[in-house]
């Protein structure tokens, strides 16, 4: 019995766990760039992983339904963050024909898809990152093609919690789709705000965005009243009523509204930043928020970060402990390796920006 209640009580930590968000932003020369932080209170062993093009890999169906394991080979090469704690299952990826993906979890909403024997299509949400960036090249190719496909979620041994996901993909093109699966059924929505975060479902966000049609980024310089002229403390105003915490539907309205209202950038260069400049709104420093439970309190923080290219195989790589400082991975040359890696992001070697030298000579 203690052993069910630690159970119960480590879920109900994690299950207020994790904040992720993710967001796309594409420049006026049509570059498009997508972003994301991730979230987490505990050690995931994040590692970077890369699959060249012709890696085999597997799909698996339950048990139960008698299913061999299909076999392919990757159209394309891929590069991503993923976990070692659960054979690399990657969150977070693009291939090398521009399709990007990242893997928000959705908890309390979602509900996987049932295998019975008559399915001839099938793969385990922990296959589903590099599946779809091994397969498909465009967003309109994940749409035609991804629900002949069956997802279910496998027993977990070694991540601390069920792993209900939604997707969020994107294509060089600017097109983009979200992806969850409620009630059992995969549901897609081909309009999206480019943003995506955590629980309710993705519709729920997109009603719910509704209730603040009202923030603007022009604020009233000021007011002529019978006392007299009025005027503002500072420009800001039209911006009051957005939400500043870090709820799931408060980090969707903030990220949406930054992405609205911020200067649309000429060039990839400009998007790379202003996708980092969105994100820092809803960086977590450690402590900032907690779960609770009896004596146990768990910070829930910004582990990493990852801004993507997609339009020129360009990727940029953040951790918690260096937020001023990202790394850039230069894809096409990645994609052009023949062998498989996977790197743990602790073994980055981040240059340092220190120019005193260059001032006092």
């Amino acid at each position: 019995m203690k052993k069910l209640i630690l159970t119960l009580a480590l879920s109900s930590f994690l299950s207020n766990s994790f904040a992720c968000t993710a967001v796309d932003v594409q420049a006026k020369d049509g570059s498009m760039v997508a972003g994301r932080t991730m979230e987490w209170a505990f050690d995931m062993n994040w590692q970077l992983l890369y699959y060249p093009k012709g890696t085999s890999f597997e799909l698996s169906a339950p048990a139960k339904s008698g299913h061999a394991p299909i076999k392919l080979t990757s159209k394309y090469a891929i590069f991503g963050v993923g976990t070692a704690l659960e054979n690399n299952a990657m969150l977070e990826g693009q291939n090398s024909a521009g399709l990007g993906l990242s893997g928000n979890f959705l908890p309390g909403f979602t509900q996987y898809q049932t295998v019975s024997k008559a399915d001839k299509k099938y793969l385990s949400v922990l296959e589903f990152t590099q599946f779809v960036l091994s397969n498909y090249a465009t967003v309109a190719e994940v749409k035609a093609e991804l629900p002949k496909y069956k997802v279910w979620s496998p027993e977990i041994k070694n991540l601390p919690i069920e792993p209900t996901i939604h997707f969020l993909i994107s294509d060089k093109s600017g097109a983009t789709v979200v992806i969850e699966f409620i009630n059992g059924e995969m549901r897609l929505f081909d309009t999206t705000a480019g943003v995506l975060t955590n629980s309710p479902n993705y519709d729920w966000h997109m009603i719910n965005i509704r209730n603040y049609l009202n923030l603007s980024n022009n604020s009233t310089a000021h007011v002529q009243t019978s006392q007299g002229n009025v005027t503002q403390f500072g420009q800001g105003g039209g911006a009051i009523g957005l939400p500043g915490d870090y709820t799931p539907p408060s980090r969707f309205v903030r990220t949406a509204y930054l992405k609205r209202f911020a200067t649309l950038p000429e060039s990839a260069a400009g998007a790379v930043e202003l996708t980092g400049h969105i994100l820092n709104n809803v960086d977590i420093p450690k402590g900032a928020i907690t779960a609770s439970e009896g004596d146990k309190v768990i910070p829930d923080y910004t582990q990493w970060v990852a801004l993507k290219d997609i339009s020129h195989n360009q990727f940029y790589f953040s951790d918690y402990n260096h937020r001023l400082t990202y790394v850039k991975i230069d894809l096409n040359q990645v994609f052009a390796e023949s062998k498989p890696f996977a790197i743990a992001i602790d073994k980055i070697n981040y240059p340092s920006n220190d120019i005193t030298a260059n001032l006092t000579k």
